[in-house]
């Protein structure tokens, strides 16, 4: 069995601020690491502002990776199903939008994710990156913090609340402040 780390990015930098170049750096690292796990899947986990979306444009612009927008593009997609079919719909629409035939096709950026976490859509985020990592690397930047052992979405009470293990999970945390687990 392959050993997954986390790696840490920003320490000693002001909270919210990261330089991307550091970041990328440790990205194309588990980038690495994630072709011989089960799920490829590198979460780039970070609260708003830490520096997820420029990291993954310039790791897809080293790359030549697809970066996909999935809030945007998923939410556009949903929208034209009924409030029933979605739930049912949503994975096939997620595999739709980062199909392998596309640029990129061995390995997706995805960005936004928060739109997976919406209560309505009756879906484990986690579990359906996982899912779709079988076929394919994916990178995702994960909205929240890691510390204590535990990958985190939100806070309680919080609807939307998510916490997950974080041991076995491969990851880079981009905030001062998370820890590695």
């Amino acid at each position: 069995m392959a050993h997954v780390q986390s790696s840490r990015v920003g320490d000693g930098a002001a909270p919210g601020t990261l330089p991307s170049d550091q970041a990328s750096v440790a990205i194309v690292a588990g980038i690495g690491q994630a072709a011989a796990l089960y799920h490829r899947l590198l979460l780039v986990v970070g609260r708003a502002g830490a520096g997820k979306t420029q990291a993954l444009e310039s790791v897809g612009a080293q790359t030549g990776a697809r970066f996909v927008n999935l809030g945007l593009r998923l939410a556009r997609s949903l929208h034209e199903l009924t409030v029933r079919e979605r739930p049912l719909r949503v994975q096939e629409l997620i595999e739709a939008l980062v199909g392998s035939e596309d640029k990129g096709g061995d390995m997706v950026l995805l960005d936004n994710i928060e739109v997976l976490f919406d209560g309505g859509l009756r879906q484990d985020p986690l579990r359906l990156l996982q899912g779709m990592s079988r076929d394919r690397t994916v990178v995702a930047a994960w909205p929240g913090t890691l510390g204590g052992g535990r990958l985190r979405y939100a806070a309680p009470p919080h609807r939307e609340y998510r916490e997950y293990p974080a041991h076995g999970l491969l990851t880079v945390a981009l905030e001062h402040g998370d820890e590695a687990p």
